[in-house]
Parts: structure tokens; C-alpha cells; sequence
């Protein structure tokens, strides 16, 4: 009877894990530039400070936000700005320890992958870039115009949502070994699901 080996995953959380600091503010700075910026920010600090006391969803504030800053943009435009921030911004983000972990799993074969809540729309071309089998995150939801309405299409990609979108893309987990790289609250049922979990203590 011969053996196989399981083929090993890594998946890694963005913002926090792979980044110093969250990337969705310093990404829609990037697209409404800085004037545009402080104002709406300025109109989002009551939707923020209720999400800081727990009395609105992580979802929930996330789509107002976005609603409030990208609503009816165009995605085209939006998907070319996500291009940009990977290529000029991301880069100054970065947590170098997270990145030496991940040349590790690629050096050694494994495939890799993001699953994160921030925005597919710059998480993708980064990932790519970097050497990442996929890129699982948040998306919007567009109309048939091609513009968005700042919803989000789907669930946002955060808690159990990141164990279901994994296992989506891979198949059951009993069918691989799975290193999780995580730094929050919304990393918990993705590290719960791993083989071999590192929180953020890992990065320090």
C-alpha cells in the first residue's frame, strides 16, 4: 500500500498579517485623493464609532464606508486604481517578517494563498505579483452599468466566511495540510481550521 503526501497550503490574512496596518482607507485615500478623503471620512466617524462599540456589524459598516466613498464610480476605473495602489503603495506596507514567511512556503513548493476582507480590487494584482496561487477577498457588487453601488457582492470575507471561501477553492480540508497566518478576531475560524496556526505574536 504506498502513501502520499498531503500537499501543504498556506493562507495568509492580509491587513495585520502581511501589512503593518489595515489598507482599505489608505487605498480609497488613493483613489478620491486627500481633500475628497477628509470629507467623507470626516461624514463616516459616526458609522466608525459605532463598529468601535460593537453596535454595527463588521459588514455592515464596511458597506457604508465603501458606499459613501466609491458609490457609482466606475469599476473599470476602480479595477485600474487597484492596479496602481499594488503597484506604488502596497509595497511601503508590507511586514517583512510575513513576506520572509511566505518566500518560505514558496520556496518550498506549497501553495499560497490570501484570504483576506480587503478589496479583491487591488488584493488580486498584488497577489499575483507576489507569488500567491489565489487571492480570496472582498468584493463589490457592480450594476449593469459597469458602475458600482458600493455593496458588497457576497459575503464580506471575514471569520467563518474565510474557512468557506477556502474550502470553495480547495475542496474538503481533510485534503491538504494547512498552514493559517492570521493577526484578529476575524482570523479565528481560519486558524481554528489550520493544521498549523500562527497569530500575529508570530510577526513580532
Amino acid at each position: 500500500m504506498s502513501w502520499t503526501a498531503k500537499p501543504i497550503v498556506a493562507a495568509f490574512d492580509f491587513d495585520g498579517t502581511l501589512t503593518r496596518r489595515d489598507t482599505l482607507f489608505p487605498f480609497l485615500l488613493f483613489v478620491v485623493g486627500a481633500p475628497v478623503f477628509a470629507w467623507k471620512f470626516l461624514l463616516s466617524l459616526p458609522v466608525l464609532a459605532g463598529y468601535a462599540l460593537g453596535l454595527i456589524r463588521n459588514d455592515i459598516a464596511k458597506q457604508r464606508v465603501l458606499t459613501r466613498f466609491l458609490a457609482d464610480m466606475e469599476l473599470a476605473e476602480l479595477q485600474r486604481k487597484g492596479e496602481q495602489f499594488a503597484e506604488h503603495k502596497l509595497p511601503w506596507l508590507l511586514r517583512t517578517e510575513a513576506m520572509w514567511r511566505l518566500h518560505w512556503h514558496l520556496q518550498n513548493g506549497h501553495r499560497c494563498v490570501v484570504v483576506s476582507a480587503s478589496l479583491e480590487l487591488y488584493l488580486q494584482p498584488w497577489a499575483s505579483k507576489m507569488g500567491f496561487s489565489d487571492a480570496l477577498g472582498s468584493q463589490l457588487e457592480t450594476r449593469a452599468d459597469g458602475r458600482v453601488t458600493g455593496r458588497l457582492l457576497g459575503e464580506n470575507c471575514f471569520g467563518p466566511e474565510k474557512v468557506r471561501r477556502l474550502e470553495a477553492l480547495l475542496g474538503e480540508r481533510s485534503g491538504y495540510t494547512l498552514y493559517a497566518y492570521g493577526d484578529s478576531r476575524g482570523d479565528k475560524e481560519l486558524l481554528s481550521a489550520a493544521d498549523h496556526a500562527f497569530y500575529k505574536k508570530f510577526f513580532a
